[in-house]
């Protein structure tokens, strides 16, 4: 007998294997099928429990599965009526035959009378006293150790022999390394999603504040030089044409608070570009063509934006982005053309600016550089990334530059709406 494992005797009756090899070899089929149709936990529990039950003639599958902090065992599978369970059945190690099993990765037989079993620890909704034998084992993985606890009951009694118990541990190492992927994408797609939320939660922190630098100067350096300025006008006035010195110095002083008053402005616009609240992404993105002194440089801008609104550090973006590009364009692509499109689709926005300029080798320089006059493309990939995205340009000598900024966007009830059968 193996340790840890407790029995009755088997009487007069036969000792009948669970399965003979054909079903050995369908249920590992079936196993490895599961296994490879997705990287879910729970999906991946639930099948392989109906799937053993099924295959092994038992009566009731439950799949333990040990938590991230690998302190306490979840029902994360188990076949009907017991799926109803999932999720709410939480066993520390140690604790109950599937706690056992987990603490010292052994199997555990019980054919009878498992209420005298000191390991046993009942469930009520699991309801154990309608069931009288069992087998419980560790699901393990040589990457990842111990995974869960597979355990299958039956309602009358039934010995169990070695061979059984041998292939539930083949199926829990199955199992196991499956779970383990499963369990490691999981983590991945958390860490993932934490990311993304600290990457947007820093934006916002950093936009409030910037709003608020935005505000102090406007509202106290900005309306303070345009009093000073009203006051020197009035001074020179005040002073007259006998005073032609004191006029020289006002008027000094006042192209001093004209400059002051513009580097103010400037500075506010750097922080948050006051056309997004005065006209939004789209009206931005136009305003932003329209300010480009076309007739002068011999460029003409086509402008197709989608009127939608966006989270604020998306926003912000993606005008710093077409502000940016724009400028490059005007600088150095020495273009006749250019057009800007904006669009928004289900998941993701998308900018791109098109010139029919002298464009560059991307091999050679696939974000510019300042060694080509200037194009410096590569802050304009960092803003796309730092909101999830990507930027790609394709360009060549003589043919013109198209950059494309494509970012996701966070899901929102309407969207989720959208995408409902």
């Amino acid at each position: 007998m193996r340790p840890g494992r407790s029995s009755t005797p088997g009487g007069t009756n036969a000792v009948r294997d669970l399965v003979d090899a054909d079903r050995e070899l369908a249920l590992l089929r079936e196993l490895i099928q599961a296994a490879s149709s997705g990287p879910g936990v729970e999906p991946l529990a639930e099948a392989a429990a109906r799937m053993i039950t099924a295959a092994t003639g038992t009566d009731v599958c439950f799949v333990h599965v040990l938590d991230d902090a690998e302190q306490s065992l979840t029902l994360t599978g188990a076949t009907p009526p017991f799926d109803s369970e999932v999720g709410k059945i939480r066993l520390p190690l140690g604790r109950g035959v599937s706690g056992w099993v987990a603490s010292h990765r052994e199997p555990v037989v019980i054919v009878g009378d498992k209420e005298s079993d000191p390991r046993y620890l009942p469930f009520e909704s699991l309801r154990g006293s309608d069931f009288t034998s069992m087998v419980s084992v560790p699901m393990e993985t040589d990457p990842g150790g111990l995974v869960g606890v597979l355990n299958v009951h039956t309602v009358a009694r039934r010995d169990f022999t070695d061979r059984d118990v041998e292939l539930l541990l083949v199926i829990g190492r199955l199992i196991a390394g499956a779970m383990h992927q499963a369990r490691l994408h999981r983590r991945l797609v958390a860490r993932e999603r934490a990311h993304e939320n600290f990457v947007e939660q820093v934006i916002e922190a950093q936009e409030m504040e910037r709003r608020r630098l935005a505000g102090d100067i406007h509202d106290g350096i900005s309306q303070r030089l345009v009093t000073l300025s009203y006051r020197l006008d009035a001074a020179t006035r005040a002073v007259g044409e006998d005073a032609a010195a004191a006029a020289e110095q006002l008027g000094m002083a006042r192209e001093l608070v004209d400059l002051t008053l513009e580097e103010a402005r400037a500075a506010i616009g750097g922080l948050r570009p006051p056309v997004l609240d005065d006209l939004g992404l789209a009206g931005g993105l136009a305003s932003l063509a329209r300010s480009i002194p076309q007739v002068e440089i011999g460029l003409y801008i086509d402008v197709d934006v989608a009127e939608t609104r966006l989270p604020d550090h998306i926003e912000i973006a993606i005008y710093r982005i077409a502000q940016e590009c724009l400028q490059n364009v005007v600088k150095h692509a020495h273009a006749s053309h250019a057009s800007l499109t904006f669009s928004v689709g289900e998941d993701t926005a998308r900018l791109e600016i098109v010139d029919d300029g002298r464009g560059f080798d991307t091999f050679e320089n696939p974000l510019g550089g300042d060694e080509m006059g200037g194009y410096g493309l590569l802050s304009m990939a960092e803003r796309a990334e730092i909101v999830g995205g990507r930027l790609h340009i394709r360009s060549r000598p003589g043919a013109g530059t198209a950059v494309t900024a494509t970012i996701p966007l966070p899901p929102t009830p309407a969207r989720a709406d959208a995408n409902l059968p």
